[in-house]
């Protein structure tokens, strides 16, 4: 069985070590893809530390991969060997059910196979980007233009798409006045979409710290929560709500305008609460969203390579394995500007 060298979470919270784990097998439908940067997402850190759910040990975290291909099954039309390409936040989906039929494998009902961190339909475990090399079927590989640097585009196949996603949905553009809650990994992704797409775009934050990062990247102003609250009645049409924060909904609600919409992509570690009055008297929605499908995804790596966008990151060395163990901890300490992205030849 073909192997590849990796960063490997043994047991819960462990350190990361480096070892050989099984590569799958190119099929006819198959891509290898040598991988050159993965990038660092608070989600693998959530698994790796069992903080979700059950994780699947050995583990080997990273679903925001870019690459290049290797070697391409029999049947492969989509690819060549030397594409630059991209692997999102799955590898497979049932392809029956009424949404993968539809297009929207991220809601697959059979539930579609995670990166990693997830087991493929014959029940082989799933292991991820924190790798030299992966092999996925060529429909759930995506096309990462040259035009765009390769680090910075890792965090599109997560941080990227998950803001995509919803604004595209909420139609934001021209005429809308929208609002990022939070800026980072994920909100500075939104503000740069936002902002490309003609929207008048906010940045709501607890502390000025990080104003002037707002406006570098396209919003009009920065604005905190509390101030909104008080001062923007009837101001936005939306609201992405990139944190894990707790949340006073009836307070950002009331800043909405009729028809306005909260969406949230930041998972809050508790429930959160509103008061029914602050939906009904305004037509507004608390709504939510899950990544991107493969053609959404497909169309913002395109959108991106047109518009000059991609991550701001930090590049992680992983030749000592300890430089990932910290990179973990300075997510978690929110000391990141704005993405940790492994370099996968150091591994």
């Amino acid at each position: 069985m073909p192997t590849t060298r990796s960063l490997v979470a043994n047991a819960p919270s462990a350190k990361f070590e480096k070892g050989e784990l099984p590569l799958r097998d190119l099929t006819s439908e198959m891509v290898a893809i040598k991988i050159l940067y993965s990038g660092i997402c608070h989600s693998d850190i959530h698994q790796v530390r069992d903080e979700w759910f059950e994780g699947i040990f050995p583990m080997v975290p990273g679903h925001e991969i870019v690459g290049e291909v290797t070697a391409v099954g029999s049947a492969v039309s989509k690819f060549a060997v030397g594409d630059r390409v991209g692997v999102g936040t799955f590898v497979d989906s049932c392809r029956t059910c009424e949404y993968c039929q539809a297009g929207m494998e991220n809601y697959c009902l059979t539930g579609n196979v995670q990166t990693y961190n997830g087991r493929h339909y014959d029940q082989a475990p799933t292991y991820g980007g924190y790798a030299q090399d992966i092999v996925v079927d060529q429909n759930y590989v995506l096309k990462v233009s040259k035009k765009i640097d390769a680090a910075s585009a890792a965090p599109l196949l997560c941080a990227g798409i998950t803001l995509w996603s919803p604004l595209k949905h909420w139609q934001v553009g021209p005429g809308k006045k929208v609002a990022i809650l939070g800026l980072g990994g994920l909100g500075h992704m939104g503000v740069k979409f936002a902002a490309a797409l003609g929207a008048e775009t906010y940045v709501l934050g607890h502390s000025p710290a990080k104003s002037a990062d707002a406006l570098e990247f396209g919003a009009k102003a920065y604005v905190l929560t509390s101030d909104a609250i008080a001062n923007h009645k009837n101001f936005f049409d939306v609201i992405i709500n990139t944190t894990s924060a707790d949340l006073d909904l009836d307070g950002l609600l009331s800043t909405l305008r009729v028809g306005g919409s909260i969406v949230n992509v930041g998972l809050p570690g508790k429930d959160q609460s509103y008061n029914p009055f602050s939906l009904v008297t305004g037509l507004k929605s608390i709504a939510g969203a899950n990544t991107g499908n493969i053609k959404d995804t497909q169309e913002m790596l395109d959108f991106c390579a047109e518009h000059n966008i991609v991550s701001t990151i930090e590049l992680v060395d992983a030749s000592d394995t300890a430089a990932v163990d910290a990179a973990y901890n300075r997510v978690v300490a929110s000391d990141v500007r704005y993405r940790f992205v492994i370099d996968a030849s150091t591994i």
